[in-house]
């Protein structure tokens, strides 16, 4: 039976992003699913003829090029790891190529790393190259790129990939088919657990319900899919979490059926100059504020002045992203900064009236404008 909420989400969206997981792709024998690859690929033809665009983002590489390689189970090295990524991922893009041309489409290799989110410059040219193949009706195929990533082949994942992916482009519906049907109450190990169809507001308290529980074939997990998750709705993103491995479930969320698990957008969708400052830059440093502080960027909207200021950490010069934290340590946003670390130190604490005498200029009166910033906290 239709929900209301789902068929509303869902006739909104103008994108959609299938984020397809290793557990589903990949058998007991550590061999490509071929046949699941062809039914989710005529699923997607069939969201394509819906009239929206899909990007694809496909986790097992690594899974193939184990089997590729003849190893007898997941690498622990760095070195094994990237070989069994190289083998994995021709042929991983093989199988989504053949399925998806024989259901009528063009399809475009996309391999990307976390650093081409963090650096401006390199976002923008994925975005670019995205769009560009929507508009010429081609479903971009992405993968993060793990025969050269380092710290991110070990704690990164495609889910937060998925939802970064998911910044690039107008109005999105992420959709991230997992080995699990969704979200579960109760402890994690109970057999008395039950889906939880509906999360109107995402939160990291979230992540009690998946304590423990990690992927058997990807890096991530249920707590790493919570928290990208709660950063995508947190940047005006829904998502729905399913199971990749029930039969027809795309064609079952296009319309509007209750499966898997909504994660409703919190508010309305951020803009894009924001979205690169609060999920994809990496904060260089952190500026720790005081009550009145918190208070006057969290709830009133306002830019952060220096004189709600209590001590700087890191190194960092003009301009480069920073995290806003609670005297308790909490994160709450990021922003640019307007100073370098070695100026905010000087005028931590003081008005702003007070600036030009401490440092001999002022050219800015707020140390991060309201317009550079952006709360990540999903409970404000």
């Amino acid at each position: 039976m239709e929900n209301p909420v789902r068929h509303e989400v869902f006739t909104l969206a103008q994108t959609l992003i299938v984020k397809v997981g290793s557990n589903v792709l990949t058998g007991d024998n550590d061999q490509l699913d071929v046949d699941r690859i062809r039914d989710l690929s005529a699923q997607i033809s069939r969201l394509r003829a819906s009239g929206r665009p899909v990007v694809l983002v496909s986790s097992g590489a690594i899974s193939a090029g184990i089997r590729i390689l003849g190893l007898s189970g997941r690498p622990e090295s760095l070195s094994d790891l990237q070989a069994a990524a190289a083998a994995g991922q021709s042929h991983l893009m093989t199988a989504w190529g053949d399925a998806l041309q024989k259901a009528g489409h063009r399809v475009a290799q996309i391999l990307v790393t976390i650093d081409d989110f963090r650096n401006r410059q390199r976002y923008l040219n994925v975005r670019n190259t995205i769009r560009t193949l929507l508009d010429l009706g081609v479903i971009p195929v992405v993968n993060e790129n793990d025969t050269v990533s380092v710290d991110e082949i070990t704690v990164g994942d495609n889910d937060q990939l998925a939802a970064m992916v998911a910044t690039l482009v107008p109005d999105p519906l992420l959709i991230i088919l997992s080995g699990v049907e969704g979200l579960l109450d109760g402890d994690p190990g109970s057999p008395h657990r039950r889906l939880i169809p509906l999360i109107e507001r995402p939160t990291d308290e979230l992540q009690h319900l998946a304590a423990g529980e990690i992927s058997s074939r990807g890096t991530g997990g249920m707590q790493a899919k919570l928290k990208a998750i709660v950063a995508a709705c947190g940047m005006g993103e829904s998502v729905i979490l399913a199971s990749g491995r029930r039969p027809g479930i795309l064609d079952e969320i296009s319309q509007g059926q209750l499966v898997g698990t909504l994660f409703l957008a919190a508010g309305s969708s951020v803009a894009a100059w924001k979205k690169w400052i609060g999920f994809a830059s990496r904060p260089a440093g952190t500026l720790v504020l005081d009550p009145g502080a918190c208070r006057a960027v969290r709830e009133d909207g306002r830019s952060l002045l220096a004189v709600g200021i209590l001590r700087i950490e890191g190194e960092f010069g003009q301009g480069a992203s920073v995290a806003l934290t609670d005297d308790h340590g909490h994160v709450f946003g990021r922003g640019l900064a307007n100073y370098s670390a070695a100026e905010i130190r000087i005028i931590a604490g003081a008005r702003s009236d007070r600036i030009p005498q401490l440092l001999g200029h002022v050219p800015y009166d707020e140390v991060v404008h309201r317009d550079n910033l952006v709360l990540i906290d999903s409970n404000n």
